[in-house]
């Protein structure tokens, strides 16, 4: 690499956003630099993040659907769990995935540095890592450093006992009981894994309800299928304090009606949030903003207050979602590229949580239509009405539809129930394609699946579904 040579592109972070938008920017010509501390590109998502969480989750399906295999006239034996061989599944998808991107920066010939990056100024970095010292100028840089794990307020406990997301990963053992500090999405998901593993598992929220700002009828239809999950649920409820006690942590709490009380764990997951990941990037020897919780205030295309710098993914703001990441990632590079783009010209963005059963929705939920004063109609298609779901012995799950009267048109859709993640699809590109419930009642759905339950519900919208 040569020293004084000004690079077209430098890309900060190789998670989904960073190493879309350098596999994007090579396609296009331009000459890229993708800077990372991991061997190969991937980032959280996939080194401490979605993948590895989506193949314990598998795992943790496999196990629950053998258990409730007895209702279908097939028993299992009690599954032995050897977590060594769990950890090394698990450890294998994310090598391979990695490994596999790596091959892919070798074939685009992108020069890939292993290392962390600082602004000297608004046109140069300053490496750390395998090229310490060394600075690199460039004519357009992207960041995308993504997000971290926001700590509990107020209390600072090191203790190889209290752990997070990326910790709750390892695996090393499975504690018998176990609380998770938040309710969000991360929270729920490694309750499932946990819960799935022999853990106790509990969980403690804030606010009023689980995965605070979801639609309240996905999150009740999440809930009736969980109602044995947990064996404590503490809503509105904060945690004062965590105290070493031996090999357990005492947890203090304070409920909605100030009344304090303290539990035993062997283990204390903290997943209340993410922050933006910015520490030690030297944005302040920049013009780039920062909005008040820390994330870089972009424009709809990608820019920051610095024109030539862009940012993308997690520390451009919510939502956190890996998919938004690569798609912002597309969208700067055309800008960069010359080329007419913008994120605006998405029109929704699917959101999925991975639980049991998965909960996936888009485009608008009942509160953000109100707040429009749309006039609008809700359509929702019951499982249990499903010839597909009754044969696969599923027992909660619905299907969704946010419609405009007046236009028929679909606004938004949520999902509960399995493969919900796998359906989303279809309802994102219905609202990018501005369909009408007719449009979906009148597309043929191959019988007897899952994803009949969509076209059903469009068809609810006429009052003319077959099986309701």
């Amino acid at each position: 690499m040569s020293k004084n040579k000004t690079h077209d592109l430098v890309i900060i972070g190789a998670g989904p956003g960073g190493y879309r938008a350098a596999f994007m920017a090579a396609d296009l010509g331009l000459n890229v630099t993708l800077i990372d501390p991991e061997l190969n590109p991937g980032g959280v998502c996939l080194y401490r993040g979605c993948i590895p969480t989506k193949a314990l989750l598998h795992l943790a399906k496999i196990k629950t659907d053998a258990e409730h295999a007895g209702d279908l006239g097939i028993k299992f034996s009690t599954p032995q769990i050897d977590i060594e061989k769990v950890i090394d599944w698990k450890n294998k998808v994310v090598k391979q995935l990695t490994g596999g991107l790596g091959q892919l920066v070798k074939a685009r010939k992108i020069n890939y540095i292993r290392g962390r990056a600082k602004f000297i100024n608004s046109n140069t970095v300053e490496l750390s890592g395998d090229n310490n010292g060394e600075k690199i100028t460039f004519k357009n840089a992207i960041i995308a450093t993504g997000a971290i794990p926001v700590r509990i307020p107020n209390i600072n406990i090191d203790s190889e006992h209290v752990i997070d997301s990326t910790k709750a990963l390892d695996l090393k053992e499975i504690p018998k009981k176990m609380l998770i500090i938040g309710a969000g999405y991360i929270g729920l998901e490694m309750a499932t894994i946990y819960q799935a593993l022999g853990s106790e598992v509990s969980v403690v929220e804030l606010t009023k309800d689980f995965m605070p700002g979801m639609d309240t009828d996905l999150v009740a239809e999440y809930k009736k299928a969980n109602k044995d999950l947990f064996k404590d649920v503490l809503l509105e409820t904060i945690v004062e304090g965590i105290k070493e006690q031996g090999k357990q942590l005492e947890v203090s709490f304070k409920d909605k009606d100030d009344k304090s009380f303290k539990k035993k764990y062997d283990k204390v997951l903290v997943a209340i949030g993410q922050k933006p990941n910015s520490d030690n990037l030297g944005l302040e020897n920049t013009n780039i903003e920062q909005d008040e919780k820390g994330f870089i205030k972009v424009n709809k295309k990608q820019q920051t207050s610095n024109e030539n710098i862009f940012a993308i993914g997690d520390i451009a703001g919510q939502p956190l979602l890996a998919h938004k990441a690569s798609y912002e990632g597309i969208v700067a590079v055309e800008v960069i590229a010359g080329k007419k783009a913008a994120l605006n010209d998405a029109k929704v963005i699917p959101s999925v949580v991975y639980t049991e059963p998965e909960i996936a929705s888009c485009g608008l939920s009942e509160k953000e239509a109100k707040e429009k004063n749309i006039d609008y109609k809700i359509v929702k298609f019951p499982w249990a009405a499903s010839g597909r779901a009754v044969a696969m012995n599923e027992k909660n799950g619905f299907t969704k539809l946010l419609i405009d009267k007046e236009n028929e048109r679909l606004l938004g859709a949520g999902i509960v129930g399995r493969n919900a993640g796998d359906m989303i699809s279809e309802l994102v590109l219905a609202i990018e394609m501005a369909a009408t419930a007719e449009d979906i009642a009148r597309t043929i759905h191959p019988h007897p699946t899952l994803a009949e339950t969509i076209m059903e519900s469009a068809e609810m919208f006429y009052g003319h579904a077959a099986h309701v």
